[in-house]
């Protein structure tokens, strides 16, 4: 798969799926953000940075 950036206003998020472990850490901690079944699946705008 590769790298890939999601760019929000204040911050970028990098994803690498030969990396991922698939916990759902990230689905888990922000749903808001992080949902599987949109596209783009990260949308760092739908919570605050420091989240």
């Amino acid at each position: 798969m590769g790298l890939k950036e999601y760019k929000g206003e204040k911050i970028t998020v990098s994803f690498d799926g030969e990396i991922c472990k698939h916990a759902a850490e990230c689905v888990k901690g922000l749903p808001e953000v992080f949902n599987v079944n949109a596209r783009p699946w990260i949308s760092l705008d739908k919570a605050d940075a420091e989240k």
